[in-house]
């Protein structure tokens, strides 16, 4: 202040003395102007005020500031104060920095508190510990863990199922076999078959998945598998008959006699005469007529009018030069009246070349 009354005092004294200076006598002095406004005074004096009304303007800002700051400290003492105090802390410290116009600094902090409400957050930040302590139902997470024991419960009455594996083969092989004919039905040969392998490999003793088996082979040609099926069934169980008649048969299609398939199974067939009967034919092809003769005489007890068996019987004897006993078969053949047009002309014939 000092200062400035002193320039004050410079300027007024520079203007205020219009003592003369040594002139010309000629000249004459010129009266000293009327004093003006001072204008420069009332400019200095308002820049003046102006910086001590910002001077101080500040300082009450920096002493707002320096308050709240105050309770900001103290806001995560008490629970409800924070709320507030955030808020008010936040645009004070943007505008105080710029320090703009005083006017609309207040109405900027007025406008301010509006974003209070997403500050209650910070109250629920304090929720955690009550999470915490329910956290205690945890124990309900753990109620699960002993429910996989008894998921796995169930493959321990496995192995009680594995002990009756002995008893489990057969059916396994009996379900096989029905998927087997099921698919038979719907006309999936191929995939009828794959079960059906599947049966013999459960339980190879089972007949039905056999025959079925050997059936549809032969019905596809392929008569090489259906050789080796028939053989296994027979090697496993030499007491089927008609197995070994089908394996003959196929044997002889493809060169074989199959005379020793026949006489293996010999003893457990005596009594059909069916099986006799063709096993007479399969000697007779192979021009074993006397062991014919006796094949064909055993299955004619069991059926002494089936004509066919009768005329076998005359071919044998005719071989055998028993000409009288072959006329005797053929016109017991020819008076069965089973015999076919072609069979009759035959048997006809052959009594005529008996007649000579």
């Amino acid at each position: 202040m000092s200062l400035i009354n002193k320039m004050l005092q410079d300027l007024d004294a520079r203007g205020g003395q219009p003592g003369p200076a040594a002139v010309s006598p000629e000249i004459r002095p010129v009266q000293a102007p009327e004093r003006s406004f001072p204008w420069l005074r009332v400019a200095l004096l308002g820049g003046l005020a102006v910086v001590l009304g910002g001077s101080g303007y500040l300082a009450w800002r920096i002493q707002q500031t320096t308050a709240v700051e105050v309770p900001v400290a103290a806001a995560p003492v008490s629970a409800p104060a924070p709320a507030a105090a955030p808020v008010a802390v936040q645009p004070v410290l943007a505008e105080a920095a710029p320090a703009p116009e005083p006017i609309q600094e207040p109405a900027q902090a007025q406008a301010e508190p509006a974003p209070a409400p997403p500050i209650p957050v910070e109250p629920k930040k304090a929720e955690p510990p009550v999470k915490k302590e329910a956290a205690a139902p945890k124990p309900v997470a753990a109620r699960p863990e002993p429910a996989k024991p008894k998921a796995a419960t169930p493959p321990k009455t496995t192995p009680a199922a594995a002990a009756g594996r002995v008893e489990t083969t057969a059916q396994r092989a009996e379900n096989a076999y029905r998927r087997g004919l099921a698919s038979l039905e719907d006309g999936r040969v191929t995939e009828a078959m794959g079960h059906l392998q599947s049966a013999l490999r459960a339980d190879p003793r089972h007949e039905a998945a056999r025959q079925t088996l050997v059936s549809l082979l032969i019905e596809a040609r392929r008569p090489d598998e259906a050789i080796r099926q028939l053989g296994a069934a027979l090697a496993l169980d030499p007491r089927q008959p008609a197995m070994a008649m089908l394996l003959a048969r196929l044997q002889l299609e493809r060169g074989s006699p199959g005379i020793d398939t026949l006489m293996r199974t010999l003893p457990y067939a005596s009594g059909s005469g069916e099986y006799r009967a063709f096993l007479a034919g399969a000697l007779q092809r192979e021009q074993r007529h006397r062991e014919a003769v006796e094949h064909y005489t055993a299955a004619l007890r069991t059926a002494p009018q089936n004509g066919v068996w009768w005329m076998g019987l005359g071919i044998s004897l005719q071989a055998e030069k028993r000409h009288a006993e072959a006329a005797d078969a053929y016109q017991k053949a020819q008076a069965s009246g089973t015999l076919s047009a072609e069979l009759q002309g035959f048997v006809e014939r052959k009594l005529k070349q008996l007649a000579r």
